[in-house]
């Protein structure tokens, strides 16, 4: 909102707020400042001299003076402004102020000299003086203010150094010196511009980033390094990273631009450097407005809303303002705390967390028709791939009956829309939880052509996410911090990666766009080798790869492979309205097909030994390869 835009908001709440004891005390104040200044004034123009000083002032024009001023003040907030916040929106007031007030002033005196008289260079002067004065006053309670609580909360400072003297880092230093608090002082700028080099920026000096990172740590007593530069590429940031760690100088980054243009967060809401920051991906850009379009005053339920990628699609879902979300999940512990982190989010949408397994079909069944979903991400997996190679039934009972048992409850109860997450890993799967997923997908496909089914139906395909539950990178963290080894199944094992968020952006894109009867796969760049990513986590934890901290080989566990692939040899890869969003063409199972392979895996999840159980869901998944164990 502009300046004059909150003339209105201000002068709305004048009359209800101005009969207070604080009113009461900012008159008298004001009206002293401003009595001083125009009298200071008529002195600096009048040189001192007391005879042309009496000759010139003016009671009346005094008492004018002071009267439009603080009519002005109040007009722009000063009346109700805390005044120890003091920032530049608070300058561009008390600017307006005074010169609207000066304005008046000598209006008055083209007008009709006579009534009071001004001399153009009292008031030049009186303004002048007002807006210093004004600025200074301001200035000094918003210093005692940051002073007294920096003084109550850290006695201890670390020292900063930022990396970056552009808009980004100039923002931050700005923000560090306003809240003391945070206990960090920014001490010099680091910076590639030739220009910047061997200047000051808001009294910091600007040293090339090629500095000796030893000798500047010991010459500002640095603690703490933050990079501030928004399009450094990514080789770039872990090399900066692994210099300031080798010094035993911690790093963080400041926010992205998109959540600092969207005010998710501050410039100061610092981060540590993560893994995914050097996976070298573009941010991924979502089309908003039909994603908004299809979530936005609906009712959502969402499987699995505990989980990883369950947790971020009820987060990403509820900035949407649905009229209803349903969280569905079978671990209470879980269940409790993502409702626990929507509440506190404040993003204002009803919730129902539900207690439920989606084998279950008469909950599930109850669920729909007392909350009436129009939109089902169906998250709920059992996903880890060794511990399920033990026990396949288990995967298959959760994650291809389940999906059968949720997806047939949609639709018959009219859900609109149903998305399956699924995985890279049910392409020419080898293990029994990929298998699981492929004849999940295969459900979803063949309920499209359920009789009388009115609900589209798709799924999902995507590769690992880092952070979440058995992923590489928390379990590479836990080694170093233990002092090694750290653990890669084998130096040529190479996996997609893909960020929470982004995947979860993704698969909401991938819902809107869906008609039904689609699988979608998300482009998740270029496969990462494991190897190496131990080698990046290391080097950014400050160490040294095979030296501090050694690798150790120690085979591919049940079920994996050494890579993963995108598509089936049946499938045809096509390209969508989104560049990082591929859809497949090929033939679907029949409902009545799917229903009689649903009945023969419900036979043999049970009682059977995990190999038999491999063996039966060979004969529905002919791609797979089988691996068979003692």
């Amino acid at each position: 909102m502009s300046t004059f835009g909150r003339l209105k908001n201000h002068f709305g709440n004048i009359i209800p707020n101005f009969f207070s004891i604080r009113t009461l005390v900012l008159t008298i104040i004001y009206s002293a400042i401003a009595f001083i200044t125009i009298s200071l004034a008529y002195m600096i123009r009048f040189d001192f001299e007391p005879f042309l000083i009496a000759e010139h002032y003016n009671m009346g024009a005094i008492a004018f003076v002071i009267i439009v001023k603080l009519f002005f003040l109040v007009v722009f907030g000063q009346f109700r402004g805390m005044l120890s916040y003091f920032h530049t929106p608070d300058l561009i007031a008390i600017f307006w102020a005074h010169f609207l007030a000066t304005l008046v002033f000598y209006a008055t005196y083209l007008c009709d000299n006579s009534l009071f008289v001004f001399s153009k260079g009292v008031l030049l002067i009186d303004f002048t003086l007002s807006l210093v004065v004004f600025a200074a006053l301001r200035l000094l309670l918003r210093g005692i203010r940051e002073r007294r609580i920096s003084s109550s909360q850290f006695p201890v400072y670390r020292n900063v150094v930022i990396v970056g003297a552009g808009d980004i880092g100039c923002m931050l230093a700005s923000d560090l010196y306003s809240h003391r608090n945070m206990g960090l002082t920014p001490c010099v700028f680091l910076d590639e511009d030739p220009g910047k080099i061997g200047k000051y920026i808001m009294g910091l000096p600007v040293e090339p980033l090629s500095s000796d990172f030893v000798s500047l740590k010991r010459r500002f007593a640095l603690d703490t390094a933050v990079i501030a530069i928004a399009n450094l590429n990514i080789p770039k940031l872990g090399e900066i990273s692994a210099r300031f760690k080798k010094v035993g100088i911690n790093v963080n980054l400041v926010p992205s631009y998109h959540d600092l243009a969207l005010g998710k967060t501050k410039v100061s809401r610092l981060r540590e450097i993560d893994i995914a920051d050097v996976l070298g991906r573009e941010p991924v850009k979502l089309d908003s407005d039909n994603i908004d379009a299809m979530v936005k005053n609906r009712s959502v339920m969402v499987t699995g809303a505990g989980g990883s990628i369950g947790s971020e699609l009820c987060r990403q879902i509820a900035e949407r303002s649905p009229s209803l979300l349903i969280l569905v999940e079978q671990c209470e512990v879980q269940l409790f705390a993502i409702e626990q982190d929507l509440i506190s989010r404040e993003y204002g949408i009803a919730l129902r967390p539900v207690v439920g397994n989606i084998a279950d079909v008469e909950r599930m069944d109850y669920i729909m028709k007392r909350f009436k979903p129009d939109i089902i991400f169906h998250a709920a997996a059992h996903k880890h791939v060794p511990i399920m190679e033990a026990q396949p039934g288990e995967a298959i009972k959760n994650n291809s009956i389940g999906t059968w048992l949720l997806a047939e409850t949609a639709s018959k109860n009219n859900v609109s829309k149903f998305v399956l997450i699924s995985t890279d890993k049910a392409i020419n799967p080898t293990n029994a939880m990929g298998a699981s997923k492929r004849l999940a997908e295969m459900a979803v496909q063949a309920m499209q052509s359920r009789p009388e089914n009115k609900t589209q139906f798709a799924a999902v395909r995507f590769g690992n996410v880092l952070g979440s539950s058995g992923s590489v990178i928390p379990t590479f963290k836990r080694q170093i911090a233990a002092g090694g080894p750290v653990t890669v199944t084998h130096p040529d094992v190479t996996r997609f990666f893909m960020t929470i968020p982004e995947a979860v952006g993704l698969v909401l894109q991938c819902g809107a766009q869906a008609s039904g009867g689609e699988i979608f796969v998300l482009n998740m760049g270029e496969p990462v080798k494991i190897i190496d990513l131990a080698r990046q986590v290391i080097t950014l934890s400050g160490y040294r790869p095979d030296i501090d901290i050694p690798i150790k080989i120690i085979g591919l566990r049940p079920g994996e492979k050494l890579y993963e692939e995108l598509q089936r040899p049946s499938e045809t890869l096509v390209e969508t309205s989104h560049p990082r969003i591929y859809g497949f063409i090929s033939k679907p199972p029949t409902y009545e097909y799917m229903a009689g392979v649903v009945e023969e895996l419900k036979r043999c999840s049970n009682g059977l030994g995990p190999n038999r159980v491999k063996e039966a869901i060979s004969k529905f998944v002919p791609e797979y390869n089988v691996q068979f164990y003692d």
